[in-house]
C-alpha cells in the first residue's frame, strides 16, 4: 500500500537506510513552538486533537515486519505497541501493569491464573476473545519458530489451558509462578486476532492498539491512523508516521529541519548542544539503557571463566561513561537491573585491576591474547565504547581488533556469530531478563549462557511464594553472573529523545521499553 500523502520524504530520499547527512540539503520546514516533557504538561494546556505526528527511529533494514512476536528492535516495539497490545506491560517501576487483561488472580498452590479481560475490539470490529489470546500464545510458542516471548511464555502448559468464558481465561502453569503477571506483560507477548496468517502482518495487519494500519514499506516507513473505538480512548493524533534514518545526524537534521516532529535516541552530545536553547526539546529518560559487551561463554577464548574474570578487570567504567556516554550515565557492575527489584546491590562494585587480569590471562594460556570486538554505528556510544575499551584492553596485553557491523543487520548477526560485541538493552524485570537472555532455550541467548543448575534456580525462584526467600534465589543467580557471567555490563545510559516545541505529552519519567515510552497514543499535537 502507498499513501500519497507521506511520499514527499520519501521520493527526496530521507528514509534511506544509509540516510545520513544528505538531510541538510532537503527543503526544510518549520515547526513550532512549546515544551514536550510530562513535567511542563501544566503550561500545554488540554490535549488538542488532530494532526500527524512523523517520528524517526533507527531501523531493521529491508527484512523488517510489523509481526509483533518478532519485535526485536526499539522501532519494531514502538510500532507494534502503537497497532497491537499484550495483556499486561511493565509500568516505570516495571511492575506489570494490566492492559488487555483487566484483573488476573491465583489459586493457593499459584499453578492456576484466571485472567479476565477487558472489553476491547480488534481494528475490524471484532471483539478481543479468550480465543485470540491462547491462539496468540500457541503462536509464540511453536517450537518451529524462535519467536521473542516464547521463553518467557514457557511456565504455561498451553495445552492444559483453556477459555471458561468469551472473555476469560484459565492459565494452567506446569509450576507455580508467584511472578506470572511479569509473564503476560513479556516483551514481545502481543495479542493478536485467532488465524492470523504469517503473511497477513506486512499487508494488513490488524490488531486491537490505538492505531490502525495504513501502509508499510519495510526499512523506510510506516503510516498508521487513529482507531476511533480504543478501549482505552482514541489518540490525539489523527495519524503516526515511523520513519527508518539510521544515522543518528539523520534524526536530528531531519528534526531541526521539520521534517519528523520526534526523533529518537539521541547522543549526549546533541543532547547537550541542543537543550535549552529553545529550538528543540530534550527528554531524557535516566539511566533507563544498559550498556555492555557481550562475551560468547561457549567458545574460545571466553569459555575459559578467567578469561572473562579478566575482562571484567579490564574495563575502567567511569572512563567507558564518561567517555562514550560523555558522562550522561552511570557506572554498572556487571549486573543487569540496577535499582530493580531482585537487583544485588551488595556486591562490590567492580573496579579496573590490570595486574590481575593479566595474571588471570597467563593462567588461562592466554597472555597475548588477540580477540575481535564486533560494534556498529546502530546504538549511540557503540563506537566510542570499542574505541575506549580497545586501549584498556592493550594496558593488559590484550589485542582488540574493533570490527564495524551492518546497522542493518547488527542485532541478528552478533547473536550467534562472534565472540565479542557491543550490547545494549533497554527496561525490562531482572525476571524478563533472566527469561529472554540467560536460560538454556532463551531465543535472545546473546553470551551462549546455557546451565542446566541455573535454569533450575530460575524455576525455583519462579516457585517461590515468599518475596524474601525468592529474592535470595535471584541473588544467588546473580552472584554467579557477576563472578563467571557472559555480560561486562559497564553502564546504565540516559535515554534521550528529540521533539519539535509542538509536541506534547511526551512522558519523561518511563525507562525505555516500558509501557509510557513511545506512547504514541497520548501525545498531541499544540
Amino acid at each position: 500500500m502507498h499513501d500519497e500523502r507521506f511520499s514527499g520524504l520519501r521520493r527526496r530520499g530521507f528514509l534511506a537506510a544509509t540516510g545520513a547527512a544528505t538531510l541538510g540539503a532537503l527543503a526544510l520546514t518549520a515547526c513550532g513552538g512549546g515544551r514536550t516533557d510530562s513535567e511542563a504538561s501544566s503550561d500545554d494546556g488540554a490535549p488538542k486533537r488532530g494532526g500527524r505526528l512523523r517520528a524517526a527511529f533507527a531501523g531493521g533494514g529491508a527484512s523488517e515486519t510489523l509481526d509483533p512476536h518478532l519485535a526485536s528492535l526499539f522501532a519494531d516495539v514502538a510500532r507494534a505497541k502503537a497497532l497491537f497490545d499484550k495483556l499486561a506491560d511493565y509500568g516505570a517501576d516495571l511492575s506489570a501493569q494490566p492492559r488487555l487483561a483487566a484483573k488476573w488472580e491465583s489459586n493457593k498452590a499459584l499453578d492456576r491464573w484466571q485472567v479476565t479481560l477487558r472489553e476491547a475490539t480488534f481494528h475490524d470490529g471484532r471483539p478481543v476473545t479468550a480465543q485470540d489470546v491462547l491462539y496468540s500464545y500457541r503462536r509464540i510458542a511453536d517450537p518451529e519458530k524462535a519467536f521473542r516471548a516464547k521463553a518467557s511464555l514457557e511456565p504455561i502448559d498451553l495445552d492444559a489451558s483453556r477459555a471458561t468464558g468469551e472473555r476469560s481465561i484459565e492459565f494452567a502453569l506446569k509450576r507455580p509462578t508467584a511472578e506470572f503477571p511479569n509473564v503476560l506483560a513479556a516483551f514481545g507477548a502481543y495479542i493478536v486476532p485467532e488465524d492470523t496468517a504469517d503473511t497477513d502482518f506486512d499487508k494488513k495487519p490488524i490488531g486491537s492498539g490505538p492505531f490502525r494500519f495504513v501502509s508499510f514499506a519495510p526499512g523506510r516507513s510506516a503510516v498508521f491512523r487513529r482507531y476511533d473505538a480504543y478501549w482505552e480512548g482514541a489518540p490525539h493524533l489523527d495519524e503516526l508516521e515511523f520513519v527508518v534514518a539510521n544515522e543518528e545526524s539523520a534524526r536530528v537534521n531531519a528534526l531541526l529541519g521539520g521534517q519528523v516532529e520526534y526523533a529518537h535516541e539521541l547522543n549526549p552530545t546533541t543532547a547537550r548542544a541542543h537543550e535549552g536553547k529553545g529550538q528543540i526539546e530534550i527528554v531524557r529518560l535516566r539511566n533507563s539503557a544498559m550498556q555492555a559487551f557481550c562475551m560468547k561463554t561457549d567458545r574460545a577464548p571466553f569459555d575459559d571463566k578467567r578469561v572473562r574474570e579478566a575482562f571484567f578487570l579490564i574495563a575502567d567504567r567511569q572512563e567507558l561513561v564518561d567517555g562514550a556516554l560523555s558522562g550522561a550515565g552511570v557506572v554498572g557492575n556487571d549486573l543487569f537491573g540496577m535499582g530493580y527489584e531482585y537487583y544485588a546491590a551488595d556486591l562490590p562494585q567492580r573496579e579496573q585491576d590490570l595486574d590481575r587480569a593479566r595474571a588471570l590471562l597467563k593462567q588461562a594460556g592466554a597472555e597475548k591474547l588477540k580477540v575481535s570486538l564486533d560494534t556498529s554505528a546502530v546504538a549511540a556510544g557503540f563506537t566510542e565504547a570499542a574505541g575506549i575499551f580497545r586501549d584498556q584492553a592493550a594496558k593488559a596485553g590484550v589485542t582488540i581488533d574493533v570490527k564495524m557491523g551492518s546497522k542493518d543487520s547488527y542485532w541478528s548477526d552478533i547473536l550467534d556469530s562472534g565472540t565479542l560485541a557491543c550490547y545494549r538493552s533497554g527496561a525490562m524485570p531482572i525476571e524478563a531478563h533472566i527469561s529472554q537472555r540467560l536460560l538454556t532455550d532463551s531465543t535472545t541467548n546473546a553470551t551462549k549462557w546455557q546451565h542446566r543448575d541455573f535454569d533450575a534456580l530460575y524455576q525455583q525462584a519462579q516457585s517461590t511464594r515468599d518475596k524474601t526467600e525468592r529474592t535470595a534465589v535471584y541473588e544467588r543467580m546473580q552472584r554467579r553472573l557477576y563472578a563467571e557471567g557472559g555480560f561486562l555490563i559497564w553502564g546504565f545510559a540516559d535515554w534521550i529523545i528529540g521533539t519539535a516545541k509542538t509536541v506534547k505529552g511526551v512522558e519523561a519519567k518511563a525507562p525505555a521499553n516500558t509501557l509510557d515510552w513511545a506512547r504514541f497514543d497520548k501525545v498531541w499535537l499544540a
